[in-house]
């Protein structure tokens, strides 16, 4: 008579589920680290089907997804799908803007903006004190630097040359309380002044009651009043407290370099000599041409 064990079970019987345990336990193993290494996840895809098939029946796929996080990385896509979206909605429309407004400037015949030389200087000290905030840039006349040059990085627009040298030049940076610069949204339009503010981002002033920037777009000057050309970068608009404000786009940090341009050339109209009307020539001219008539 074959011996039991105190279970009841034969020793066989129990070296055999264990065998079956120890085998379900590796098999589960090797599918998670198979979900987590693509390379090899397609040699246990049958091993992976064959097992929802016994655990969940026909509802094998949503029971695997769920124990690998598939749902929530399948979600997650699809969030990101609508996020391109909604983005590519937003760029149709930047893109439709600038069409139109090219298609504006061709029909008025407007001229845009030439191509302007500058000039790239070192920065060589900086001033952030509560009174101004300033760069000093070693290049001035000498290099070509011109009275009022505006001054650029990478970033975008950094300010404006107060004062020049002939081998240097202190530049006014936007971000100074004093700055005023006449800004525009790129997508909006909307046109507002700018001025600097000691927390970091650009207030606005001189707005439409009833328009607003777009949140994100990017911030250009619009050369109202002549002292900044059209179209550099400021940066970027933001609504907080319930006001707009300016990220602003040029680099912030301890050295560098800036590019200055000229400023805005405004030529002075010419004067053409009118002619006078009948009623203002005087009573000798009119006694002159009618002798020569008769």
């Amino acid at each position: 008579m074959a011996r039991l064990s105190r279970s009841g079970q034969k020793p066989k019987q129990r070296s055999a589920k264990r065998l079956i345990l120890f085998v379900l336990i590796f098999g589960a193993g090797a599918l998670v680290v198979a979900q987590s290494a693509p390379q090899i996840r397609h040699i246990f895809d049958p091993v992976r089907t064959m097992a929802g098939d016994q655990l969940g029946g026909g509802d094998s796929i949503s029971l695997w997804a769920r124990m690998t996080g598939q749902v929530a990385r399948e979600r997650r896509i699809k969030d990101l799908e609508a996020e391109v979206r909604e983005l590519s909605r937003y760029k149709a429309a930047a893109i439709s803007m600038a069409e139109r407004l090219e298609a504006y400037e061709q029909i008025l015949n407007l001229m845009g903006e030439p191509p302007v030389r500058g000039v790239t200087a070192r920065v060589t000290a900086e001033s952030d004190g509560p009174f101004a905030q300033t760069l000093l840039a070693n290049a001035g006349r000498a290099q070509g630097v011109d009275p009022g040059a505006i001054a650029l990085n990478e970033g975008g627009l950094v300010g404006r040359v107060i004062q020049l040298g002939e081998h240097s030049s202190r530049i006014l940076l936007i971000t100074d309380f004093n700055s005023r610069v006449p800004v525009m949204g790129e997508v909006s339009g909307v046109r507002a002044i700018l001025f600097g503010g000691r927390d970091g981002l650009g207030s606005l002033t001189d707005m439409p009651e009833r328009t607003g920037f777009i949140e994100g777009e990017r911030i250009l000057t619009s050369a109202e009043g002549g002292a900044f050309p059209r179209g550099l970068i400021v940066g970027e608009a933001r609504m907080q407290g319930g006001d707009w404000r300016v990220k602003y786009g040029m680099a912030r940090r301890a050295g560098g370099y800036v590019q200055m341009i000229p400023p805005p050339l405004i030529e002075t109209p010419v004067v053409i000599e009118e002619i006078p009307a009948a009623d203002e020539v005087a009573p000798e001219q009119a006694s002159a041409a009618q002798g020569v008539r008769q």
